[in-house]
């Protein structure tokens, strides 16, 4: 029961941080990724739009712990689009970004959501 009570906070916790604005995320992006395009830019805004509405419609079900394995299918589709989208060299560093947020993922499903 605990532990069904930690991933539901958990998976709240994740949505919740997906709420930015596709603005917001592509900044961020920007952050993490150098040398990101106007084309590029303007591609990634609707990938996560989409994404957006996606995250809200698995929401609005109002079951989190069960939405959740369907929201990792959504932002996997959703890290295959941005890597298309960015070259090689991007789509090597965004990776290590999706990577360090499957740990954190790990961890929280763990338990061990510091």
């Amino acid at each position: 029961m605990i532990c069904a009570f930690i991933l539901g906070v958990s998976a709240v916790s994740f949505a919740q941080g997906m709420r930015r604005t596709p603005e917001e995320q592509l900044e961020r992006l920007k952050t993490q990724v150098t040398g990101i395009t106007d084309d590029q830019a303007a591609k990634l805004k609707i990938v996560y739009a989409a994404q957006g509405k996606s995250i809200d419609s698995l929401m609005s079900g109002g079951d989190m712990q069960s939405a959740f394995p369907t929201m990792q299918k959504v932002m996997a589709a959703n890290d295959a689009k941005i890597k298309a989208i960015l070259t090689a060299e991007q789509a090597a560093a965004y990776q290590k970004t999706v990577d360090a947020r499957n740990e954190r993922f790990k961890q929280m499903q763990q338990g061990g959501g510091n």
